[in-house]
Parts: structure tokens; C-alpha cells; sequence
């Protein structure tokens, strides 16, 4: 008599042939180095109600997975298994991960020690002039990040908030002369900056083929810089990166604080410029407020043009789903469904795209018509997550932003006009916008009591009656935070 399998065990066999085939599609989408490093030591734990569980060996891993490739590994499990939906990574130092096929990658292989190490000593490495070094053939993706086809200028939405960044970034795609350099971007997070440097980089390659163009994290440029002293190869390091034409650096915040990659950075920097390369930075705030970067650095990151992706409006977030809604045409989506979630999900336009995301496959997968009441019960959790969740932090930094003035004078004990009464805005909005006290607030203010605050938010209400210049920045402000 055969004895049938246990049941457990055919599913367990079934999700590793997914998995299986789920890397054989990773490997044949990204070159051998970026698979290796990436990719391959990872390992699935599980299947859970639509989620699939994968174990990285290092937080670093998981972290980077989950900022640079989360998106390409969903959409190759929703290939090979449509009630997968999400990816959860999870660290699991139990297992030993495979040796890589290479035993000097072009970017470095995450490890514990490398998580840990911020940076080198200050001043590892000559310096050399881009007129010095001497050619390197080299292709771009060896060292730069894969673009995501997606993120194009056609698939961009443009509204008040990002019309600046969006004008400044089609003016550097389409043109081979310097016009901003370096151009800088900032944003907080999931506003489109990313995605402007992509589309910069598509145009730009297919307007200009014979241009070496290269994308890549500041946290690659680092752990790459690292990379080389490891192998005692700075030399290459310098000359690939100073014979580009367009060089574009992504959340330079990471290498706040890790002197030498700044050091480097900056020779990178000035090679560039003085080449008349174009060079386009972006961050999660402007050169002036960001902390732990030399001041050398934030001086010459302000000699172009500085562009800021003020949170989205609702009428740039409506437009942004209807252009997504009008891309899946088998699925209907009512107006009044879209303009719920363009009034709801106000935090950034990734979660907004992943709202709609769930109810298309909610749908698609179910067959339930997508309704006002079925958009509420599917995203109850994103919903109330979407409620005051503004912090008190980018209510300073949008305030201070707003009156033109450092983010540090709003935080210090100056007592000017010009100062104090911005400083009393934002306290107001902190009370109104977030659940926390009155002491939490004046703490987050420089260390104010919480006296100073109630003065503040009672000043700003009895203002408002009868200043009509400050209720309308008020109100500008409110729109800002989606209220």
C-alpha cells in the first residue's frame, strides 16, 4: 500500500520550487555580481496569509533588501504565486549563507563587521585629479544601481509641490551642457525624488547615448569605497567614478558622520564640477539643515540649484491615482473611491500607490467590486496608521522651510520677530497635528517648558481671528500635512 505524503511536507516542496524559480528570475533580471551579493543568500522561512517570510543573514541585508529591492523581489513571487502579495524580511543568523561566486565582488558582500564599521580613518587613499587618471573601460552597471523602468518623466505626476524639481530635472535630462550643477534634491520620504533621478538617467541615456551615465545609493558609494581599500584598488575606485558624464547620488544623509567616504565624496565632487560633469544629489533635507555632512561639502552641494518636494497636495495625490487606476482598465475604480484615498492615505505617495495597489489585487484575487465600504474594511490598518501621524520633526522642518529661515534659529532661543513667531506656528501645529504633551512638545523645541508651548498655541488661536495673512499660511501649511 503506498503511503501518501504528509501534507505539510508537499507544500514545504512547493514553496521552495517557487522560490527556486522565483531566483532563476532574479538571476536572468541582474548580472552576476548584484545576484550573488543580493539575492542569493537569501532563504525562504515561510508563506504566511499572502506574505512570504525570507531570512537575510545580517540586518544590514535585510535593510538593504527592503530599501533597494523589495519591489523586484514581490513582483517576481506575484509572477510565479498570485496570492503572494507582500515580502517580510526577517535577520536570521543561524544559517550560513552561500560563498559568493566571486571573491572580490564589485560591491561589497554585507557582513556583520562591514554592518558595523562606519567608516575608514580619515584620509585612506591618494587623491587624484580626473586629468591624472588614466582611462578605465568600465560598464555602468558594474558599479552603479539597476533603473528601475518604471520610473520614468511620462509616469511622473507633476503638481505644485514637485513642479520645481520636476522642471529643473527635465532641463538636466534633455540637455548635454551643464545647466544646474550640482542639481540637489530633497524630500522626505516617498515624495518622488527617486524617481526623478531614474527618469533623469532613462532620458538622458536614450537622448545621449555615448554619456556614461551612473545611479547609485550613497550608502553603495560607500560601502564600494570601502570595498576598494579592502582590496588596496583606490586607484580604480577614483578613476571609474571621475570618468563619468552624469553622476547621481541618492539619500546622501547615510554618510553623515563617516569622515573619509566624505573625503572622498568630496574629491569625486570637485573632480566632477570642475570637468563640468553634471552631478545630481539628493536627500531627505536641504544642504544648510543637514547634520554630521562637512561644511565644505553643504557649500558646494548649494552652488546650483537646491529643489525641494514639498508633501503632496490632494489634488496631485488624485491625479496620481487616476493615472494608476486608468493603467489597470480589466479592474473599475470609482471616483469616489479614489478621492477617499487621496484624502486618507496623505503620508507619501508610495503608501498612496500601495493602498491602491492592495485593492487592485483584492479584486483581482477575490472578485469582490471595489467599493467605498470594501476600500474601508481592506484598509482599515493603513487608515487608522494614517491618522495624526504627522511628527513633530517635519512639522519643524516644513515650518521653518515655509518662513525661509534655519531649521536651528527654529530651534533656538532667539527671540526676533522673524524667528519667534514661526517658532509659535509650529508649536500650534504640533499640538493640533500630533498626540503628544504639551512637556513632550516644548522638549522637542530646544528644551522649552511646557508653559512656553500653551502660551504659543493660545497666542496662534486668538492670531488667527484676526490676522488674515497668518490664517492663510496656517491653512497652507494644514493642506501641506494633508489636514
Amino acid at each position: 500500500m503506498t503511503v501518501a505524503a504528509p501534507q505539510n511536507d508537499i507544500m514545504e516542496t512547493n514553496m521552495e520550487a517557487e522560490w527556486s524559480r522565483v531566483l532563476g528570475r532574479l538571476r536572468t533580471e541582474f548580472d552576476d555580481s548584484v545576484f550573488n551579493s543580493w539575492f542569493k543568500p537569501l532563504a525562504l522561512v515561510n508563506i504566511e496569509d499572502g506574505c512570504a517570510i525570507m531570512a537575510a543573514p545580517t540586518r544590514f541585508m535585510r535593510n538593504w533588501l527592503e530599501s533597494n529591492y523589495a519591489d523586484r523581489i514581490r513582483n517576481a513571487w506575484a509572477t510565479e504565486n498570485a496570492l503572494v502579495s507582500d515580502i517580510n524580511f526577517i535577520v536570521m543568523t543561524g544559517f550560513t549563507a552561500p560563498a559568493a561566486e566571486d571573491n572580490r565582488p564589485q560591491q561589497a558582500a554585507p557582513s556583520a563587521a562591514v554592518g558595523r564599521s562606519a567608516d575608514f580613518p580619515r584620509g585612506s587613499g591618494n587623491t587624484q585629479s580626473l586629468s591624472d587618471s588614466r582611462p578605465v573601460e568600465v560598464k555602468d552597471s558594474e558599479f552603479g544601481a539597476p533603473l528601475d523602468p518604471r520610473f520614468t518623466f511620462e509616469s511622473f505626476v507633476v503638481g505644485k509641490s514637485n513642479e520645481l524639481a520636476y522642471a529643473a530635472a527635465r532641463r538636466v535630462a534633455e540637455n548635454e551642457d551643464v545647466h544646474f550643477n550640482p542639481l540637489f534634491l530633497h524630500s522626505g520620504v516617498g515624495l518622488g525624488k527617486t524617481h526623478l533621478m531614474h527618469a533623469i538617467a532613462w532620458a538622458n541615456k536614450e537622448r545621449f547615448p555615448h554619456r556614461r551615465v551612473v545611479y547609485l545609493s550613497a550608502e553603495q558609494f560607500m560601502y564600494q569605497f570601502i570595498s576598494s581599500i579592502r582590496y588596496k584598488d583606490t586607484m580604480s575606485f577614483k578613476q571609474k567614478f571621475r570618468s563619468v558624464d552624469l553622476l547621481m547620488i541618492d539619500d546622501l544623509q547615510f554618510i553623515a558622520n563617516k569622515q573619509s567616504t566624505q573625503e572622498e565624496f568630496f574629491h569625486t565632487f570637485n573632480a566632477l564640477i570642475d570637468h563640468r560633469r553634471q552631478v545630481i544629489i539628493s536627500a531627505d533635507r536641504s544642504p544648510t539643515d543637514m547634520e554630521g555632512i562637512e561644511e565644505r561639502i553643504r557649500s558646494r552641494l548649494g552652488w546650483g540649484l537646491v529643489a525641494d518636494i514639498h508633501p503632496t497636495e490632494y489634488e496631485l495625490r488624485l491625479g496620481i491615482l487616476q493615472q494608476k487606476a486608468n493603467q489597470v482598465p480589466e479592474v473599475e475604480i470609482s471616483n469616489q473611491v479614489l478621492e477617499f484615498l487621496a484624502r486618507s492615505v496623505t503620508s507619501n505617495i508610495r503608501e498612496l500607490e500601495g493602498a491602491l495597489n492592495r485593492m487592485i489585487a483584492h479584486a483581482t484575487l477575490i472578485g469582490r467590486p471595489i467599493t467605498l465600504e470594501m476600500t474601508k474594511e481592506v484598509l482599515q490598518d493603513l487608515l487608522r496608521a494614517n491618522v495624526r501621524r504627522v511628527s513633530i520633526d517635519e512639522i519643524q522642518r516644513r515650518v521653518a522651510d515655509y518662513f525661509n529661515i534655519r531649521l536651528s534659529d527654529l530651534l533656538s532661543s532667539r527671540r526676533a520677530r522673524q524667528v519667534a513667531r514661526p517658532r509659535q506656528v509650529a508649536m500650534y501645529l504640533a499640538k493640533q497635528l500630533t498626540a503628544k504633551s504639551l512637556p513632550d512638545i516644548g522638549r522637542q523645541f530646544g528644551g522649552r517648558d511646557h508653559t512656553t508651548v500653551m502660551h504659543a498655541v493660545k497666542r496662534i488661536d486668538q492670531l488667527r481671528l484676526t490676522d488674515s495673512v497668518l490664517e492663510e499660511d496656517i491653512q497652507h501649511l494644514e493642506r501641506i500635512f494633508g489636514t
